[in-house]
């Protein structure tokens, strides 16, 4: 277990009607970071945030946060996170301030969070009207202003753009990256989308049918998405075979070579090698792998976000 995670689970598995719906997850999230969750609807994302927060027994395995186990410190550890999963709860028939006052005497926290929690969300001029009048995106920011309320250490966001118009997203987006910085807080989100996840997230992990694929940093997941050149040439086989010979490691598949780590420089030496046998060289691409590529590759080609 990493000793300087903030929360870390192990072996963490919950079955429903004797399908395992999260296997022997271990997750790492560091203090301070951005931790996007990713994977597509029904992987176990929102069972596995549930099972954070106590909201849902585990089958199996442990959850540790702060550095102290779930099961034993439940409510303290509870008062220093706030969360939002799946959809936002509030009182349609009240204001938006009266519903974070509501919370407010939940949370037992002063006015002035109130005021804050508002404004960060851009809620402070909508507060006095009818929470059943607010647009769907207004609602989803309420939310993560009663999440906010009580500036927690650790902030768990369960689809938090879900539902959103571009312009909702946007500013979801922007609010959350602001807040490591702003109020020292670690967020925990997940999220289909692996766009919005590419764009806020500093840590990720994986998750499909219940399983954690992969886990790490942003920067480790995009460097899977290294380049490769292919070359076409009018005898493949041929070519190939005299690669080989010359130290070079081509895969020939779908009408071309495959190179993976080549430099400009051994590139311009395998192309003079087979221009110099007699074998025509047709084209030659550069083949960059996107993050879908790669999650696609995770997950199996059946699956997609």
């Amino acid at each position: 277990m990493h000793t300087d995670s903030i929360v870390s689970t192990h072996n963490l598995s919950k079955r429903y009607n004797n399908v395992w719906r999260v296997h022997k997850v271990n997750l790492y999230v560091k203090q301070g970071e951005i931790y996007g969750f990713l994977g597509p609807n029904g992987a176990g994302k929102s069972t596995s945030l549930k099972m954070l927060l106590g909201l849902t027994k585990p089958t199996d395995g442990r959850v540790t946060i702060f550095g102290r186990e779930l099961h034993s410190h439940r409510s303290s550890i509870l008062s220093q996170i706030g969360s939002l999963i799946e959809s936002p709860s509030y009182y349609g028939h009240l204001t938006g301030l009266e519903n974070m006052r509501v919370m407010q005497r939940l949370r037992g926290v002063p006015d002035a969070n109130i005021k804050e929690a508002l404004q960060i969300v851009r809620l402070e001029d909508q507060k006095h009207k009818k929470v059943e009048q607010y647009s769907l995106g207004m609602k989803q920011r309420l939310g993560v202003a009663m999440a906010l309320l009580a500036f927690p250490k650790l902030l768990v966001l369960d689809e938090p753009t879900n539902g959103l118009d571009p312009a909702g997203i946007g500013e979801i987006r922007e609010l959350i990256k602001s807040l490591p910085g702003r109020y020292g807080m670690t967020v925990l989100l997940s999220s289909h989308l692996l766009s919005e996840i590419d764009q806020m997230a500093t840590s990720v992990g994986i998750i499909n049918d219940g399983e954690l694929l992969f886990q790490g940093k942003m920067e480790v997941l995009r460097a899977k998405g290294q380049s490769s050149i292919s070359m076409k040439t009018l005898d493949n086989s041929a070519a190939e075979k005299l690669l080989l010979t010359r130290g070079y490691m081509p895969m020939n598949r779908k009408g071309r070579l495959h190179f993976e780590k080549l430099n400009d420089e051994q590139i311009s030496h395998a192309n003079q090698i087979i221009v110099e046998s007699g074998i025509p060289v047709v084209r030659i691409e550069e083949h960059q792998k996107s993050l879908e590529d790669i999650f696609l590759e995770l997950t199996g080609k059946e699956r997609s976000l």
